[in-house]
């Protein structure tokens, strides 16, 4: 089992409400309405381009998982002291699995039909298992791994050769992983090479994690440890990028290392104003939307796929055309009539977080807490 640490005697709240920013943040990108309305920055970017904020928030979500592995581990060890790795790697499994599952039923409800690949509840599971599994080896052995994982990756993309395809080719479409996806999407695992840098970020997180979890370190140090090694990340993935760019479409190592450097860097400000400075109020929200993740991302998206997303009306528009359209258009353009594209988008996207929050505060008051 993994080293054991003196256990911190309270929840972190920083990381509930880091984990909670980055979810509104993903409602946020997800239920956008007209694109001219929203800076590039909420979009994701296009093939070639710098990476953006909207795509940070994916692999912010794995290095927050990470961070989370160590108190996951010990609250099981508590709670089962006579369990060995059998059992653990059992949890870790059922964990996983339901998350796939639940990843591919979001896919067939949007698609309307059976269709089984890889997304982000696939991957968000896949990962935290392998970097679950590692984290019962020692340290130095996961961080190995970690590391190999994000070379090796790199080396398949920039070095080796393949049929058709030269090595170090970096398209949209002819580079390694498109490649090799490409070959893999027949048997519905195209994607899972993504597997290997999504584990590596994880990975990454733990360390974080071992150590904001050691109430022997200062809260303050422990702050600006977040600051400093968020720091040389980011560096590290930036310098990467020159060598081979940040890609969220390929999950390039420099993007994991850049994202998951910018990811420590945000909870470090998270922690020193939470934890350290103790001013929490503000971070009420997140904290809401934190500790009920699962049920912000899975059910919001499934009620709006089966419910505004299929359901139609009748809708006159200013031009006095009747059309049919979803529940989904017909609010959209309620909100874009009474404000215009700009504002009524915002207004748009704001109402859909905001009745979230208005169910997950309920769910909050009543202490009814989804966890997978």
């Amino acid at each position: 089992m993994a080293q054991a640490l003196p256990a911190t005697p309270q929840r972190l709240v920083s990381l509930d409400a880091f984990r909670g920013f980055t979810i509104v943040a993903m409602l946020f990108v997800n239920n956008a309405g007209y694109d001219e309305a929203f800076p590039a920055q909420f979009r994701h970017a296009a093939w070639g381009d710098f990476v953006t904020f909207c795509d940070m928030i994916f692999p912010w979500f794995l290095f927050i998982m990470g961070v989370s592995l160590p108190f996951s581990a010990a609250s099981f060890r508590k709670r089962n002291p006579e369990a060995g790795l059998g059992q653990y790697a059992l949890k870790c499994a059922r964990r996983a699995v339901l998350l796939v599952l639940m990843g591919v039923l979001i896919d067939c409800s949007i698609h309307k039909r059976i269709h089984v690949g890889m997304n982000v509840l696939q991957l968000i599971g896949l990962a935290f298992f392998v970097a679950a599994m590692l984290y019962e080896t020692p340290r130095r052995v996961r961080f190995a791994v970690a590391a190999a994982s994000l070379v090796l990756y790199w080396i398949l993309i920039r070095f080796i050769p393949l049929p058709g395809l030269e090595a170090g080719s970096f398209d949209a479409d002819a580079n390694a992983i498109a490649w090799i996806n490409n070959r893999l999407r027949p048997y519905h695992l195209a994607g899972i090479l993504s597997v290997f840098p999504a584990s590596a970020l994880v990975i990454t997180g733990t360390w974080f994690g071992d150590r904001l979890r050691d109430s022997s370190i200062k809260p303050i140090a422990q702050t600006k440890t977040l600051f400093a090694v968020g720091s040389v990340l980011a560096v590290l993935g930036l310098l990467w990028h020159f060598d081979l760019e940040m890609s969220k479409a390929v999950w390039t190592p420099s993007y994991i290392l850049f994202a998951g450097g910018l990811g420590a860097i945000v909870l470090g400000a998270f922690h020193g104003i939470i934890d350290v400075l103790g001013f929490r109020k503000w971070a009420f929200p997140f904290v809401v939307y934190g500790m009920n993740a699962i049920t912000a991302y899975f059910i919001s998206i499934m009620v709006r796929v089966h419910t505004v997303q299929e359901w139609t009306t009748k809708w006159v528009g200013s031009d006095g055309v009747e059309q049919t359209v979803t529940l989904w258009k017909a609010l959209l353009f309620f909100w874009t009539d009474l404000a215009g594209r700009f504002w009524g988008s915002w207004l748009f996207t704001s109402s859909y977080i905001a009745f979230w929050f208005l169910v997950l505060l309920w769910m909050y008051r009543r202490r009814i807490f989804w966890r997978v």
